[in-house]
């Protein structure tokens, strides 16, 4: 019997930013940089805990309701829960929950513990575990209601048999400077583990497992977010072990061993633990990028969304983008200034230097080395959780005039790029977007503004 998957896409709320262009406004009359950081503040308001979470979640089961997630949304989802669990008039709930160093809130009932994020560490480990245990002590009357979010994968450390936490982390610091997205990432990560690629679900059995996801994926699959840790898994070790060929990953002595096992596969599809696993994605990318279609479309501008789901190495989406920018500059297509470009997704960083920055920061860099401070063009490249890999900014804005600024003051954009260096060249020119963390996470916003008239 197929798993019952109700995997419903956050269609509430995604009329916002539908009105037509323009109506009842001046027509691209707001200041671009000012409607930049306006429309990422609007995406991220659109995709917080309080917005996105009440609706996803279920009436509670007959016996106790028991809360875990994982996640750097997961603290905010919890404390949501705990105010739609009283204002429904439901016992308080209790559980636990990991998020991030530095993303939690106080919750009254829910007990929260940080992590490391992207590489795990004991802590994550500690609450994989206690996580493990509460579903494990479940009955069939029981609900397990999961709040899982995006840098699950990295919090929830629950390493197979046999495999040391040194390990895990040593395949994980690899796979993240491979170049590797996160679909081919969370399919290691996913057979390195005793809680992700449904195993949390299965360790609930047979009470009812419902998970609430904020999707930091392209294409919002249940499966990837988090690795999903209650949903049936489509992957196989072998496809594991063709992502860690392919980009050099190498593989200790224990994961070997490991993937010799017949345990290490994962429960697939038609599983009958997981029959009574449910799952609903409450927040995604689109949701952020219409939020911010509407600001830019108030502010009179044209607003046209790319795609949600981008992949690739950030430097040559940029280049993307930038050829998409300069057409509508000259040609009006295929938008006609004013405008407003807007895309999502996860783009991947593949380190070569040693310098500081994460794949929004490489993204907005390349795209100045690409425009040549072509006049007109005014971008934001950030990631919707307020942290862009492992720096304290959430991104980057680039201005016209930015380059030659960057020159004068002896500063190649070129030779930051080659170094991995974009957190270094927009700190040093006052271009870095910091926010602290914004307790969601739809992963990547780009937006590229071009202002009416022809400069």
């Amino acid at each position: 019997m197929e798993p019952e998957l109700d995997a419903r896409r956050g269609e509430r709320g995604r009329s916002r930013g539908r009105r037509e262009s323009g109506r009842g406004a001046p027509q691209g009359g707001a200041d671009p940089e000012s409607l930049l950081r306006r429309m990422f503040s609007a995406a991220v308001a659109s995709v917080s805990a309080d917005v996105c979470v009440p609706p996803a979640l279920p009436d509670p089961a007959g016996g106790r309701t028991v809360v875990v997630g994982a996640g750097k949304a997961s603290a905010a989802m919890a404390r949501t829960v705990e105010r739609e669990w009283s204002a429904r008039g439901h016992p308080p709930p209790q559980g636990l929950v990991v998020t991030r160093y530095g993303h939690a809130v106080d919750c009254r009932h829910i007990e929260v513990i940080e992590a490391a994020h992207p590489v795990p560490d004991a802590a994550g480990r500690e609450a994989a575990e206690r996580i493990l245990g509460l579903a494990n002590g479940l009955g069939r009357e029981d609900l397990l209601l999961c709040l899982v979010s995006g840098g699950g994968s990295a919090l929830l450390a629950a390493p197979a048999p046999g495999v040391a936490l040194d390990d895990k982390q040593a395949v994980n610091r690899a796979l993240l400077a491979s170049g590797a997205n996160i679909t081919e990432m969370n399919t290691v990560r996913k057979h390195l583990s005793r809680i992700k690629g449904g195993r949390l679900a299965v360790a609930s059995h047979p009470a009812r497992c419902h998970a609430v996801l904020v999707s930091d994926v392209p294409g919002d699959e249940p499966a990837t977010i988090a690795s999903g840790p209650t949903v049936a898994d489509p992957t196989t070790v072998a496809d594991a072990r063709e992502v860690t060929e392919r980009y050099g990953v190498p593989l200790p002595a224990s994961v070997e061993a490991w993937w010799a096992t017949a345990g290490s596969e994962s429960p697939k599809p038609g599983d009958p633990r997981l029959v009574r696993s449910t799952v609903e994605v409450a927040a995604s990318a689109q949701q952020a990028l219409e939020a911010a279609a509407g600001v830019a479309r108030e502010a009179g501008y044209e607003a046209l969304i790319l795609g949600d789901a981008l992949e690739g190495e950030a430097r040559e989406a940029a280049l993307v983008h930038a050829g998409i920018a300069r057409q509508a500059r000259r040609w009006g297509q295929p938008a006609r200034p004013p405008c407003v470009l807007l895309s999502g997704g996860e783009t991947t960083v593949t380190v070569r230097g040693g310098g500081r920055g994460g794949r929004n920061a490489e993204f907005l860099l390349a795209l100045a080395a690409a425009l040549d401070d072509l006049p007109g063009v005014f971008a934001l490249a950030a990631d919707t959780d307020g942290i862009d890999g492992t720096e304290s900014n959430a991104g980057a804005v680039y201005r016209p005039g930015l380059v030659a600024k960057a020159r004068a003051r002896g500063l190649d954009p070129r030779a930051a790029l080659d170094a991995n260096d974009g957190y270094g060249f927009f700190a040093a020119l006052g271009g870095l977007v910091e926010t602290g963390p914004t307790l969601t996470n739809v992963n990547d916003f780009r937006a590229i503004v071009i202002p009416a008239g022809n400069p």
